[in-house]
């Protein structure tokens, strides 16, 4: 046997080496110790809160009623509702605790005797009375713009002299206001006067050169009187006389002596003061009853016991922007001259009235979407109703809806009734954002300049953190 075939003796080390899949095993139970546990821990917490949320749910159903966490709200923004503590996004103040948040459509203010006459709150009835009582305003007296005429000549000429030779001076129709010279007058003056006294009835077809040279001086404004007298004298006038086209006063002069005139030139304004236009100022919730036609009586403040009757005869367009007032025009006779231009007066509108359930107009909060007024009840609470109302006459209101003959309504102390409200019942007109499922967004307006000088090192500092230079 060779000494190769003979199997050699196991050394020490192959005999003390462990199997390769031990480390495996023991690994194996060493995860399993650790994950049932880990696992037992998470199904029976999982179980626990299953658990409690059930038991939660019990007892709310066995009171009936589920006990609502506590919200927090701003003061001044009541709209913004969170159900944990915190600052308004809009204002920035410390959210305070709700008191309630169950909505009511009909919230009520309790308040005492004595605070509501610390207030000033007056209690008024709900009651039926004439509704529709006579519109009061001021006005301005001015010229009747239909009753002033302008004074203008069709050729070219001269001032002469003047007759009406200041602003302000009465004249009577007919009576002469300038007197004139022009070239093309006198040539057309002795163009008639030769026409007569060539004694040519008619020539070339039947025309009349006295009839046409007669026409041509009438369409040039020159009078009959001033027509017979040139027949009578058989000699052209150097100047003539523009007369007056009706009787009035001079409003307005530009003619002076010696200046040239041209046919766009207004030389005189004169207005007849028979007849006055008032122009009053009435508000805009006042029109739907104002007529024309409707009857009118203007006073004077300063003329005590005289009256002027007159009838609205126009509605201006366009509204003041200033004072959102619209004119009215009234035309008033004037006989006697009496009522002088650029006056103030009182103007009374005729209105006819009407039974109507009305309220004084400060029973009323106007919310810009409602209408909102505060009955006083039995118990001797305020509570608030929403109202609609028709006309307004002065200082009532018509009542259409929402208030019945005979109950009581505060008046006065509006804005503080509303503010109390509010705090109150925590209601707005507005429906919060918490109901609406949407988040409040808040006004940044008034940190924009804030935000204008915002270092934003920082931010920097955090893009390029972790960036190798």
């Amino acid at each position: 046997m060779s000494p190769n075939s003979q199997a050699s003796p196991k050394s020490p080390e192959n005999q003390a080496r462990p199997p390769a899949s031990a480390p495996r095993a023991r690994t194996a139970v060493l995860f399993v110790l650790l994950a049932v546990p880990s696992i037992a821990a998470v199904w029976l917490y999982r179980e626990l809160s299953i658990l409690r949320a059930r038991r939660s749910t019990e007892q709310l159903a066995m009171k009936g009623i589920g006990q609502r966490a506590e919200q927090w709200t701003c003061p001044m923004h009541l709209q913004y509702v969170l159900d944990h503590q915190g600052t308004c996004p809009i204002c920035g103040m410390d959210l305070v605790p709700q008191k309630s948040l169950e909505k009511t459509s009909a919230p009520s203010i309790n308040m005492d005797s004595g605070q509501q006459k610390l207030l000033g709150i007056r209690v008024t009835k709900v009651q039926r009375a004439p509704f529709g009582e006579a519109i009061r305003t001021t006005g301005r007296i001015a010229y009747d713009e239909t009753l002033v005429h302008h004074v203008h000549t069709k050729y070219e000429a001269y001032v002469e002299h003047l007759f009406a030779n200041y602003v302000g001076k009465a004249v009577k129709k007919g009576e002469p206001l300038v007197s004139l010279y022009s070239p093309e007058l006198y040539s057309a003056e002795q163009e008639y006067l030769i026409a007569q006294k060539a004694s040519v009835a008619t020539v070339h077809g039947g025309i009349n050169l006295v009839e046409s040279a007669r026409e041509k001086l009438l369409l040039w404004n020159l009078s009959p009187q001033d027509i017979a007298t040139l027949e009578r004298s058989g000699r052209a006038s150097r100047t003539f006389n523009l007369y007056a086209p009706t009787a009035g006063y001079v409003i307005a002069k530009t003619a002076v002596h010696g200046m040239r005139i041209k046919p766009e030139d207004s030389l005189f304004d004169i207005v007849d003061l028979s007849r006055m236009w008032v122009l009053a100022d009435v508000y805009e919730y006042e029109l739907p009853r104002v007529k024309l036609g409707q009857s009118a009586t203007i006073t004077l403040p300063y003329w005590p016991g005289r009256t002027w009757q007159g009838k609205t005869s126009f509605v201006f367009p366009s509204v003041d922007p200033k004072t959102r007032t619209v004119r009215v025009r009234i035309e008033v006779d004037n006989p006697q001259g009496d009522l002088k231009a650029d006056m103030f007066a009182d103007v009374e509108l005729q209105v006819a009235s009407r039974d109507a359930l009305v309220i004084p107009d400060d029973a009323v909060i106007e919310t810009g979407r409602r209408k909102l007024a505060f009955v006083k009840r039995a118990d001797g609470t305020l509570q608030q109703r929403e109202v609609l109302t028709g006309e307004r006459s002065s200082h009532l209101f018509e009542v259409k809806s929402g208030l019945n003959e005979g109950e009581l309504v505060a008046q006065g102390a509006s804005f503080l009734l509303d503010s109390e409200a509010r705090l109150q019942s925590g209601m707005l007109d507005e429906k919060p954002a918490n109901d609406l499922g949407t988040s409040p967004q808040p006004d940044h307006s008034t940190h924009m300049n804030h935000d204008a000088h915002t270092d934003h090192s920082v931010h920097k500092h955090h893009e390029h953190k972790g960036q190798t230079p």
